[in-house]
C-alpha cells in the first residue's frame, strides 16, 4: 500500500487500504498489544500471552478477529 501510494498509484493504494479497513478494525478492537498477539498467534506465531496488567482478548472477539482474517485471506 505505501509502495502504491509513493509512486503514485494512489487508487490502488486507497483499494488496499480500504480492502483491510475490517481487519484493522479487528485488530485495533481491543487494547494494543492484545489483538495484535492473538492475531499472531492465530497465525501459527508463538507471540505468547499479554503481560499483566493486560490479558487475553475474549473469545468473541478471537472470533471475530479470525473470521477477519479469514476474509482478509491470510488463514483458511
Amino acid at each position: 500500500m505505501v509502495y502504491n501510494y509513493f509512486n503514485g498509484k494512489t487508487v490502488e493504494a486507497t483499494d488496499m487500504q480500504l480492502d483491510s479497513i475490517y481487519l484493522t478494525k479487528a485488530l485495533f478492537s481491543e487494547v494494543n498489544p492484545i489483538p495484535v498477539k492473538a492475531a499472531m498467534n492465530i497465525l501459527g506465531y508463538n507471540a505468547g500471552i499479554p503481560r499483566l496488567p493486560l490479558i487475553e482478548m475474549t473469545e468473541s472477539g478471537k472470533q471475530k478477529l479470525k473470521n477477519e482474517l479469514k476474509n482478509f485471506g491470510l488463514i483458511k
